[in-house]
C-alpha cells in the first residue's frame, strides 16, 4: 500500500491507496506542520515538524502522534530526515533542522537529541538570511547520504549547501557552483556521489559527493526553483517546479509556476500534460517512491495531488476522498512511502 503523508500548515492529511481507492484523513489537526519524513527501513515510523509546536512522531503509520523535540532547542522544525544507512537499534538516525538554523541529531527515533553546533560556526553564518523574515534564516532541507554512512547535507535558506562527513560534527561550508538560496536536495542510493539542488537561483549538481559544484540550467525558462525529485528507478531523471521569482512561485495574487524534465544528461524540458494551468498555481511539491521506479507524485498547493508513471513526461489527478469539505491550500511538505 501507498502512502502520502503532506504537511499542509494546519493537518498532516494522510492519504492511502486501499483497494484501488485514494483515501485522506487528517491528522495533527490545527497544528502548523511544516516537514514530514519517514523512515526509509521502517516506513511506519514517520515524524512531523511543525512552526512553533516542535517535532513529532508516529510509530503506527500516522495513525497516532506524540511529540519528540525535547532537546531540540527551537520550536520552530523547518526540515526532518531520517538515515538509511545510519541505524541504531532498528532506528534510522534522525534529523532535524530548525529556525533560526540549527541541527540536531537523534540515535533512538526521537527520545533523545543532541544538537551539531559547528554547523552555526561556519564562517558564512553571518551572511544567512531568509528574505522574508530578514532576521533569522533557516534550515530547509536536509538530506543523509544513501550510500555513504556518516556523510550528509543541509540546505539553508538563505545561505547555501553544507556538507559533513563525520555525521555532523564537523562541516564544510557553501561551495562555489552550488546555489546560496537552497530549497530542495536530492540524492541517490544507485547513484553514489550524486547531490541535487533546486534553488531560488536555479539548479545544481554535485556528482563528487557535494565536494564541486556545477549549474545545471539548459533548458530552464524559469530560474525560481522550489520541488524536486530524482526517479528512484534511473537516477539520470529528474523534476523540478519552478517559477519567475519567488511572488509568483508563493503568493495566490501572483501565482505561476510550472514543471521541466531532464532525462540522460539532456536539457530540462517543460513539462504541462495532465498538469493544470500555469497561471494561478504556485509551486508544486514534489516525490518519488522509492518502490515504484518511474512515479512521481506532486502536491499542488491549490488543493490536488498529481501521479506521473511515466517518469514526469505526463501527470494525472488523482481521484481521492476527501473528509468532509476539508481542502489544503498549502504544501509545506510531501512524503511518500511503502506501508
Amino acid at each position: 500500500m501507498t502512502k502520502l503523508y503532506i504537511a499542509t500548515g494546519d493537518a498532516l492529511v494522510v492519504v492511502a491507496h486501499r483497494g484501488g481507492k485514494w483515501e485522506a484523513e487528517l491528522q495533527m489537526v490545527r497544528l502548523p506542520t511544516q516537514c514530514v519524513a519517514a523512515d526509509p527501513v521502517r516506513g511506519e515510523r514517520v515524524y512531523c515538524g511543525t512552526f512553533g509546536r516542535g517535532l513529532w512522531a508516529s510509530s503506527d503509520g500516522g495513525g497516532s502522534w506524540r511529540p519528540v523535540g525535547d532537546g531540540i532547542a527551537h520550536a520552530e522544525v523547518m526540515a526532518v530526515a531520517v538515515s538509511s544507512l545510519e541505524r541504531a537499534g532498528g532506528d534510522g538516525v534522525v534529523w532535524a533542522g530548525t529556525e533560526p538554523s540549527a541541527l540536531f541529531r537523534s540515535e533512538d527515533g526521537g527520545r533523545v537529541w543532541r544538537e551539531r553546533p559547528s554547523l552555526r560556526a561556519l564562517p558564512s553564518a553571518a551572511t544567512w538570511s531568509f528574505p522574508p523574515r530578514p532576521w533569522t534564516h533557516h534550515v530547509r532541507w536536509i538530506s543523509p547520504d544513501p550510500t555513504v554512512a556518516g556523510r550528509v547535507f543541509v540546505a539553508i535558506e538563505l545561505g547555501g549547501v553544507m556538507r559533513s562527513v563525520d555525521s555532523g560534527l564537523t562541516w564544510e561550508d557553501r561551495k562555489p557552483g552550488a546555489q546560496p538560496d537552497a530549497h530542495t536536495l536530492a540524492t541517490h542510493p544507485r547513484a553514489p556521489g550524486l547531490i541535487c539542488e533546486a534553488a531560488g537561483g536555479g539548479y545544481a549538481v554535485s556528482r563528487t559527493g557535494g565536494a564541486a559544484w556545477v549549474p545545471d540550467d539548459d533548458g530552464l525558462g524559469c530560474g525560481y526553483l522550489w520541488g524536486l525529485a530524482v526517479d528512484s528507478g534511473n537516477p539520470d531523471t529528474a523534476v523540478v517546479s519552478a517559477a519567475p521569482g519567488p511572488r509568483q512561485a508563493h503568493h495566490p495574487e501572483h501565482a505561476y509556476s510550472t514543471v521541466y524534465r531532464k532525462s540522460a544528461g539532456g536539457a530540462w524540458q517543460e513539462v504541462c500534460l495532465g498538469l493544470p494551468e500555469r497561471r494561478g498555481r504556485r509551486v508544486v511539491t514534489l516525490a518519488a517512491h522509492a518502490a515504484e521506479p518511474g512515479v512521481f507524485y506532486a502536491a499542488v498547493q491549490e488543493g490536488a495531488l498529481y501521479r506521473s508513471e511515466d517518469a514526469g513526461a505526463s501527470w494525472g489527478r488523482l481521484d481521492v476522498t476527501w473528509p468532509g469539505d476539508y481542502r489544503f491550500h498549502q504544501v509545506h511538505g510531501l512524503a511518500v512511502v511503502a506501508a
